[in-house]
């Protein structure tokens, strides 16, 4: 049971932050739930997935399979499924009504995923492991998933520049998990002050494009009224 619960106090504590950083207008409870739920099925079909592309791993040579794993197994069958699971649940959603709520749906759905694979790899290696993922694996998910909701939410109000930044959506937390897999695979000991300086840097850059967004909200009336008053001087 205490292990059931660190493996996903995590999970809670991120899901809480970011409810109450949509500050302007709350997405509803029963559509986060549902984004979380989907999150956490997708685990389904990435084993599936993960499971026939692992076959080939053997295939490459040192290194190269270790980007293999990380890059192919691991990242694109992961965000893939998660973008599907993403696009399918609030793409055409009246609810998706400004840039941020991608983000929200985004990390919900990360965290979804995020929680089982916690509870499978926490039962399994205990105290440490629960203790080491919860600063490093669970808050790297989220921001996957905030990357992932940044060009999301972009994505489905820059009609012109659509297909792009879907594309972006996609492929960008699909690199950021791969290098982060990358590192832990390769098993060198050097590379763990790689590993720290780049979690570091996925909590940073996550928490600017939050900040971006939320400051773009159409509920922002601070930030509305500036952008009315500067189209007017021109």
């Amino acid at each position: 049971m205490n292990l059931l619960v660190l493996a996903l106090a995590p999970v809670v504590i991120i899901a809480a932050y970011i409810y109450f950083r949509d500050k302007y207008e709350k997405e509803p409870l029963r559509l986060l739930f549902f984004a979380l739920l989907a999150g956490g099925l997708t685990v389904i079909p990435i084993l599936f997935l993960e499971g026939f592309l692992d076959r080939f791993t053997l295939q490459f040579p040192g290194l190269l399979s270790a980007a293999w794993k990380a890059f192919v197994v691991a990242a694109f069958s992961e965000e893939l499924f998660k973008y599907l699971a993403l696009y399918l649940l609030i793409w055409k959603s009246p609810e998706f009504n400004e840039k941020f709520d991608g983000i929200v749906y985004a990390t919900y759905v990360s965290l979804g995923f995020a929680a089982v694979e916690n509870v499978l790899y926490v039962m399994d290696g205990g105290l440490s492991t629960g203790l080491m993922r919860a600063v490093t694996a669970v808050p790297a998910h989220a921001i996957f998933g905030i990357t992932m909701g940044f060009y999301f939410g972009l994505a489905r109000f820059y009609e012109k520049e659509q297909k792009k930044l879907k594309q972006k959506a996609l492929l960008l937390p699909l690199v950021l998990h791969g290098i982060y897999d990358f590192i832990l695979f390769t098993e060198i000991a050097w590379l763990t002050i790689v590993f720290v300086g780049f979690v570091v840097y996925l909590y940073v850059s996550g928490l600017k494009r939050m900040r971006e967004l939320s400051k773009q909200s159409i509920y922002n009336t601070d930030y509305n009224l500036l952008n009315d008053k500067l189209g007017k001087s021109k």
